[in-house]
């Protein structure tokens, strides 16, 4: 008699080596997409951090419809002299009520100073539209800002004082004989060490090019963490994405509010 014929073993698993080919495969999708999965993500934040600063635009327009002016850059700013009276309330914290935090705007007794004990709990709320998405979150006392106001700029002369946010001066659109599309009013400033929306030291005199390294870090100066360029509010309205590789005198020009200087529109 012949014997019984033996069936094949079915295998149930995988053998070693197919595991790590698998391994080594799933590895490599992941590298394959994960760079375009960040580069998503960026984006996403880059969209918000414009939308940002949109909004702060209608918002300035709100108050000066409202005022006839813009916000003060710095209400009673305070030099090393300056006794700790002075209250120093920056244009952000004047903002507030257009917007949508009128509630927070009326928790701030503006007599005092920014700083002063009955502002603490006010002082240190955090609010979303003065903050880059791709910003780092930094152990600040007060709420960050993200956003600087440009108080003027010593790219090409000596004399700061020609932006739209300065100490204790309110500029009207009127004063902006350069044009409200060729003005620069808020510009990001990520990592800057006075980016605090109720300090008044939340302004900035830019005097090096965007995101330039050369650039000390003790001083407030257009920079973002986007990579190659920094968002920047026009009054007019309009947010544009302005490469880091632009000309200083350019963007000096662009800077100042009264200056008479032409600038091309494919200068930036």
């Amino acid at each position: 008699m012949f014997g019984k014929r033996r069936l094949p073993a079915i295998r149930d698993a995988f053998t070693l080596i197919e595991l790590l080919v698998v391994i080594a495969i799933v590895g490599v999708l992941v590298g394959l997409l994960l760079p375009a999965v960040q580069a998503a993500r960026e984006a996403a934040r880059k969209s918000s951090c414009q939308n940002n600063l949109k909004q702060i635009g209608l918002a300035l327009h709100a108050y000066h419809n409202a005022h006839r002016t813009l916000p003060t850059g710095c209400i009673e700013w305070r030099s090393f002299q300056s006794p700790p009276t002075f209250r120093q309330y920056a244009w952000s914290a004047m903002l507030l009520p257009f917007i949508e935090q009128q509630s927070l705007h009326d928790q701030i007794d503006f007599s005092v100073p920014f700083d002063a004990p009955k502002n603490a709990i006010a002082a240190a709320t955090r609010i979303s539209g003065f903050e880059c998405p791709t910003a780092l979150d930094r152990a600040l006392v007060r709420g960050q800002s993200d956003y600087g106001g440009l108080y003027g700029e010593k790219l090409m002369d000596r004399n700061p004082s020609t932006g739209l946010f300065l100490y204790e001066h309110a500029i009207r659109f009127r004063d902006i004989t350069d044009g409200l599309s060729h003005t620069m009013a808020i510009a990001e400033d990520v990592g800057g060490p006075d980016s605090e929306w109720i300090n008044g030291r939340n302004v900035f005199v830019q005097s090096h090019g965007i995101n330039d390294s050369n650039a000390w870090i003790g001083d407030n100066e257009i920079r973002s963490l986007h990579g190659s360029g920094a968002m920047v509010l026009y009054i007019d309205g309009h947010v544009q994405f302005v490469n880091e590789a632009i000309d200083k005198r350019v963007l000096g020009s662009l800077i100042t509010r009264s200056g008479h200087e032409i600038v091309p529109s494919d200068a930036f």
